[in-house]
Parts: C-alpha cells; structure tokens; sequence
C-alpha cells in the first residue's frame, strides 16, 4: 500500500513524499499512524544527517522515516505475532531499542534509522525486532495524544528513577528520589519540565514534600501554576512552589532559604547552561543529586562542581536524557489513569507542516509541537485558534472545545479535528 511519510536525505534535507511500502513479512506488522510529537532529538537528526550517529550513512539514495513520538492503530498483524496483537488495538512504540544490529550496525531506533517505520507517515510496517524487543506497547485509553507524548514523558520518569542516594558504610546505592525529600526543578518549565511537574504530582508512591520550580520566564511560570497547582500539589502532600531567580539578588541563596537551609536532597537541571548547572550545585544537601537533564550541543561543554563537597557532603551527579521501556510503560499506565500530558501541547499540525517545523524547531516558541499525520493544516499555536476561527469555522470549534478544558488540547478536540480535516 502506499503512504505518505517525511524522510530525511541528508542535512536539512526533509521531503514529505508518498511511495509503496514493502509486502508486509509474517513476521511484521502494518499499522496506521494518527499523530506524532515532534522532538528537539528530530531537530538534531535534521541538522546533522548522516553525521547523526542513529542515521544511516547512506540515506541520500534510502533515506528514513523522521518521527519517534508517535501513537496509532494497528491495521494488519503478520502470524508471527498474532498471539500477542490484533487489528484496531492503540499502541505507542518505544524508539530506543537499544538494538546494535539494525541497519548499518547502527544502534537503530524507529524516527531515526528505518526506512519503512517512524512517526511522520500515515502508514507504516512495524519490523520484527519492535516486538522482539517488547517495545510495541498498547495504550488502553482515550485518545491518540496521550501515547505519543509517553516517549517524552518517560524520559523524566526515567530521570526521577535515576537519581540515587548512598548510605554511610554501605556500597550500595538508593535509587529514586527521597520519599518526602526536598526537590528543585531549575529551568523548569519548558515542554520537558511541565511533563516532570505533571509526573512528581501525580505517581503514586514517592513524591518530595518541598518541590521548588523555577525559571527566569514569569509568563512560562504562570502557565505552569495554573496548569499544576500549589492547590492539587498540597492534596498530593506537596508542597509546590514556582519561583522567578531573574527577579531575585542571590538566587542560590534564597532557594537555600526556602529549603530551611538544608539544600535539596534532588535538584534537575532542565537547560544545559553553566550558570545553572552551577546553581543546581550551589543548592545541594548532604547527599544530594544532582540530575543533569538537558543534553548539551557542545562537546567541550563544562561547568564548575564544589569536590570538597563531594568529598565532605556525598554530594553527586547523574546524566540521563531517555526512558526505557520500563518507564514508558509507567507513563502508558498512568495516563490510562487519568493523568493528561495535554499541558505540554501549545501547538497542533498537519505532516505537512511537519520539515519546516522540524528544521526550525528551537525558534518557535511554546512546548510540543503535535501533528496529525492524516491532516493537511500549517503548524498552529492553540492560543492563535480564535482568530482562525473568525474566517473559519474548524478553528473556531477547535477553540471552542480547547478553551472548554482550561486552553488545552484534549481529546474532543482530537476527535473533532480528525473528522473535520478535509475542510481544512
């Protein structure tokens, strides 16, 4: 059958084209995608190419399918896997197969090295190595948006789970944060910090007492409380608060002051900025980790670390930048729960919009950027859907149903714009 999919030739080089796909094998599946969240890794892939040490070498003559955060349904189930999965089941695909013998050795990954599976097409042919590898997951929920954004957010669940706590005397380390510990999220509220906000107050076994978020962006700020609240967080037994260290003299030492002068037993750093590396580790506890989220571009990329207090105080270190499959399972569950990752959203698209989106992704503001493979509709911010909707009424309606569920993407929203996009 034929599909319609953004590949990637080579440098900047993204063309939305439409071509046959392959018989399916039986050891393969065939499935549709509904929508995919483009990412800032998809960004990079763009900008480097063949460089990109998950991209083929050779994708100027096959290239491969962009898009890793995607959800769909699945259309044909080949024998092999017909014990496990069915026609018309929801399902979400972990992209980090952690599998080396894939195309060109390469540590593949769906949206990064296939020819025939990634997140920006219509339809796709799920290989077998997917479900070898139990990263085909289903998603028993409303809606397709939840599950395409379960890669990002088991990403910060996975961060959540990778810091670590020692105990005297003993080799052995603690993973996971404190129960009732004392948390800081810095640069917090970018698409990455809302979906660390969202999962601190909605898991269902540790949480901090003291969760301080800040950034230097009162706007972003704002949006952040009033999408997750002190009030809800008080319920969870969470004490939240949102501050603004562009206003403040010192800021290390006012978060120091807010912490009762303990420091943070966990403090995430969501920007790769020396400065605020420097003040993740300025507000550390005894024992305290310090998780550095956001993965620089630069190689040589450095900042200064206090060794008397890593040697005096056990303070530390950590790095992670994805989720495994574990995680995003975690994610799956908890939005069948109810938790709704819809914060993160400000915009909503078509797979046309999807190359120049892509390619320009760190200069447009807002968080994710969601597209609908099926739609054909420029990249859109919700908050810009009433004045579309002046001279047409799909807008006007999309406007309607988000500003019903407090200005966010949701479900209703979803469902009408796939019925509606032909008069897009």
């Amino acid at each position: 059958m034929k599909t319609k999919a953004v590949r990637i030739y080579g440098k900047a080089d993204l063309r939305l084209e439409e071509f046959e796909l392959p018989p399916m094998r039986d050891d393969e599946i065939l499935a549709e995608v509904v929508c995919d969240s483009i990412c800032m890794s998809s960004y990079k892939v763009a900008l480097e190419g063949a460089d990109h040490k998950r991209v083929p070498k050779d994708i100027a003559e096959n290239p491969t399918i962009l898009g890793h955060e995607f959800a769909g349904r699945i259309l044909e189930v080949g024998s092999k896997w017909q014990h496990r999965f069915k026609k018309g089941d929801k399902f979400s695909i972990q992209p980090a197969l952690n599998y080396e013998a894939g195309p060109a050795g390469l540590l593949s990954a769906p949206g990064y090295s296939y020819r025939y599976v990634g997140g920006n097409a219509t339809y796709i042919i799920i290989p077998n190595e997917v479900m070898e590898l139990g990263c085909l997951l289903p998603f028993h929920a409303e809606g397709f948006y939840p599950a395409s954004l379960s890669e990002p957010l088991s990403c910060v669940i996975g961060a959540i789970h990778a810091c670590y706590h020692t105990t005297p005397g003993s080799y052995v380390h603690m993973m996971d944060i404190k129960e009732g510990g004392k948390m800081a999220l810095l640069a917090g509220v970018g698409p990455m910090g809302l979906a660390m906000i969202n999962y601190v107050l909605h898991r269902e076994d540790r949480r901090p007492s003291l969760f301080v978020v800040t950034d230097i962006d009162q706007a972003r700020l704002d949006r952040a409380a009033s999408l997750y609240t002190k009030e809800f967080a008080a319920s969870r037994g969470i004490d939240l608060r949102y501050i603004n260290t562009g206003f403040l003299e010192n800021p290390a030492r006012t978060l120091r002051e807010i912490s009762g002068g303990t420091g943070y037993d966990e403090v995430v750093v969501m920007a790769p900025v020396r400065a605020v590396v420097e003040q993740g580790d300025d507000i550390l506890g005894h024992d305290g980790c310090l998780n550095f989220f956001s993965g620089p571009r630069e190689a040589d990329f450095k900042a200064l670390f206090n060794f008397y207090n890593v040697h005096y105080a056990s303070t530390h270190v950590v790095g992670t930048s994805g989720g495994n499959t574990d995680d995003m399972k975690e994610a799956l569950d908890l939005m069948a729960k109810g938790m709704d990752p819809a914060g993160l959203i400000t915009h909503i698209g078509g797979l046309n919009a999807v190359p120049e989106t892509t390619i320009n992704l760190p200069r447009i503001p807002g968080g994710k950027k969601l597209v609908y493979t099926h739609v054909e509709m420029p990249l859109t911010a919700i908050a810009d859907f009433a004045e579309k909707g002046k001279t047409h009424p799909v807008y006007a309606e999309l406007d309607r149903l988000c500003k019903a569920h407090n200005g966010l993407w949701n479900v209703e929203a979803e469902e009408y714009l796939l019925s509606h996009a032909a008069e897009l």
